[in-house]
């Protein structure tokens, strides 16, 4: 499995057993990315620890924050999808790199893996 691909299964186990998501932020808001085919990427972590990394790299002042699982998928998720942004999974590495889902993808994911548990 690769590194995005074990960074991905930890993420869904994660979330699915601590119901809970980490972002990194602001005042403004999240930061998302735009990847090279144009898409917009609005990533989110499986644990503090990994938010917490995510923010040292990035830097400019953002800090981490956490939100309820059924917040981000009653919430999050649909204004993301209606946006048109795909969901980055526990991005990590130097240059915060990963997997990123449909919102649609990602409630799945969560689904199966909340049946796993």
């Amino acid at each position: 499995m690769s590194q995005s691909g074990a960074e991905a299964a930890a993420f869904f186990r994660d979330v699915s057993q601590n119901s809970a998501v980490w972002l990194v932020r602001d005042d403004g808001g999240s930061p998302t990315h735009l990847s090279a085919d144009g898409t917009r990427s609005l990533p989110f972590w499986s644990t503090s620890s990994r938010a917490q990394r995510a923010a040292k790299i990035w830097g400019h002042g953002l800090r981490i924050d956490s939100m309820p699982v059924d917040t981000w998928c009653d919430h999050v998720l649909p204004d993301a999808a209606r946006d048109g942004l795909v969901i980055g999974i526990n991005w990590s590495g130097p240059r915060l790199v990963g997997w990123s889902f449909t919102p649609a993808e990602v409630v799945d994911r969560l689904a199966a893996a909340h049946t796993v548990t």
